[in-house]
C-alpha cells in the first residue's frame, strides 16, 4: 500500500507536455492578437491627432483673420504658398505631424472661385489649401468669399480629412 501511494505521488508531480504546449499556444495567440491590433491602434491615434491638429489650425486661422482682416496672402516677393507656410511655421507652430514630429507642410494653394477639384496627394501630413471653398464630406467645394478657406489632408489609416474655417 505504501509503495502504491509513493507511485501515485510521483505521477502527480509537474505538468504534462500537453499542458505546457497548450499554455504556450494560448500565450502565443494572445501575443499575436496584440501585435496585429497594435499598429492599427497607433495609426488610428495618429490620425486622431492629425484631425485635432487641423481643428486647431482652423481655430488659429480664424484668430489670424480676426487680427489681420484676412487670410495669409502673397506680399512683395512672397508667394501665396510661402505666405501660408510662414503662417504655419510662425502662427500655427504648435501643430506638428505625430509620425515625424515636424511641422506640417503646405503642398499647394488652390483658388476655387470658379471650380474646385481635390488634389490627390499620397503624402500623409501634407496640407492642401483651397481658397473660396468649404468642405462637403471629404471634398472641398466652391464657396464664395476670399476668407472662406478649406484644407485637406490624407490620413494614414484611410480617407481624407477636410476642414474649413
Amino acid at each position: 500500500m505504501t509503495n502504491q501511494k509513493n507511485q501515485l505521488q510521483k505521477n502527480k508531480q509537474g505538468f504534462t507536455i500537453i499542458e505546457v504546449v497548450l499554455v504556450l499556444a494560448i500565450a502565443g495567440l494572445i501575443f499575436l492578437m496584440v501585435f496585429i491590433a497594435l499598429p492599427a491602434l497607433q495609426r488610428s491615434q495618429r490620425d486622431t491627432q492629425r484631425r485635432d491638429d487641423m481643428a486647431l489650425f482652423a481655430a488659429q486661422l480664424t484668430q489670424y483673420q480676426t487680427n489681420n482682416g484676412g487670410v495669409p496672402k502673397a506680399t512683395g516677393t512672397t508667394t501665396e504658398l510661402n505666405a501660408w507656410q510662414n503662417f504655419l511655421g510662425s502662427y500655427a507652430k504648435e501643430i506638428k505631424d505625430p509620425s515625424t514630429g515636424n511641422t506640417y507642410t503646405i503642398a499647394d494653394v488652390t483658388d476655387c472661385s470658379s471650380s474646385c477639384s481635390q488634389k490627390s496627394g499620397n503624402d500623409v501630413g501634407v496640407i492642401h489649401i483651397y481658397t473660396n471653398a468649404s468642405c462637403q464630406g471629404e471634398t472641398p467645394i466652391t464657396r464664395s468669399g476670399a476668407n472662406n478657406i478649406a484644407f485637406t489632408m490624407k490620413l494614414e489609416g484611410a480617407g481624407i480629412y477636410c476642414g474649413h474655417n
